[in-house]
């Protein structure tokens, strides 16, 4: 299928940012004895904080304050953007279609987090679209953030293309009906 449009995750597809985020959530976590392991971590990649929080919480019989843990968290991941860099296959994919095709972001993200970011690392104008969990109800691994990206670049979903990193992603991606793209194994066929 040659795609009409492209949607690309942000975290740990566009932007190699995971490692940051895992200090801020160790660093937020620790003071109320929140147990987050790496590799959960990583498996709930494109989910948003508040929702994590709450899972934990509920999870571990904990009780704190899960806006103020995500907060912290928050913070201390914007206390680390500086280390935050691109992943190069990937912009150069989106830097070969960029005006010749829409592309858009579907992030688990916040608005004005991504767009720090996007700043950060020169990728203002590149997107028609920039879909965060702020847009949709239903977060990954529903479908409903990848539709909404492609409403918003007018291309149907059966003709998008979509690149993600994380298992409950490509799931949310296939459930839209768009091709998937597995950057981990992207990733691994460039070392």
């Amino acid at each position: 299928m040659t795609p009409r449009g492209l949607i690309f995750d942000f975290d740990g597809t566009l932007v190699d940012s995971m490692p940051s985020h895992f200090a801020a959530w160790t660093e937020a976590c620790q003071p109320h004895g929140i147990h987050f392991p790496e590799n959960r971590f990583y498996t709930l990649g494109g989910i948003p904080t508040r929702q994590i929080l709450e899972m934990l919480k509920a999870e571990q019989g904990i009780e704190f304050d899960s806006a103020a843990v995500g907060l912290s968290k928050e913070e201390g991941y914007l206390r680390r953007l500086n280390l935050v860099t691109r992943i190069e296959p990937v912009i150069e994919i989106a830097r070969a279609h960029r005006g010749k095709i829409p592309l858009a972001i579907a992030t688990g993200g916040r608005h004005h987090i991504i767009n720090q970011v996007i700043d950060l690392l020169d990728l203002n104008g590149w997107f028609d679209a920039i879909v965060t969990s702020e847009d949709v109800i239903h977060q990954k691994p529903a479908p409903d953030i990848f539709l909404e990206a492609a409403r918003r670049i007018q291309i149907e979903p059966q003709y998008c293309r979509a690149f993600e990193d994380t298992d409950i992603g490509i799931q949310a991606i296939r459930d839209a009906g768009m091709e998937a793209v597995d950057v981990r194994e992207l990733l691994a066929v460039g070392r």
